[in-house]
């Protein structure tokens, strides 16, 4: 009899230990899986601010263009045509380059 309690006991201690190993397993997972909600929480706040970041920028660029546009003409009727404004723009680099090619023989 005391040989099957002196084993009973041994199981009794062997099950105790794996149970208290397994605690520290499941403490130790609970704690990384709260890690890894709370990262995910400060990455959704950050994309949440990113996108608003964005739209406020889209939308201040939209208001930015139009007022440029009413400023030099662009909009509304009578306004001048937008291939003319890219024959200046080109006309003007090619201008500018033709100089810059010119002054650099000369000097």
């Amino acid at each position: 009899m005391s040989s099957s309690r002196t084993t009973e006991e041994t199981y009794e201690a062997q099950n105790d230990q794996r149970l208290d190993e397994l605690h520290s397993k499941i403490r130790t997972l609970r704690g990384v899986t709260t890690d890894i909600y709370d990262d995910a929480e400060r990455q959704h706040l950050t994309l949440d601010d990113t996108g608003n970041a964005f739209s406020s920028l889209s939308t201040s660029l939209s208001q930015s263009s139009r007022r440029a546009a009413q400023a030099f003409g662009l909009s509304g009727a009578g306004g001048v045509r937008q291939m003319r404004i890219i024959m200046y723009i080109v006309g003007s680099f090619l201008a500018l380059w033709i100089v810059w090619k010119v002054k650099g023989i000369w000097w």
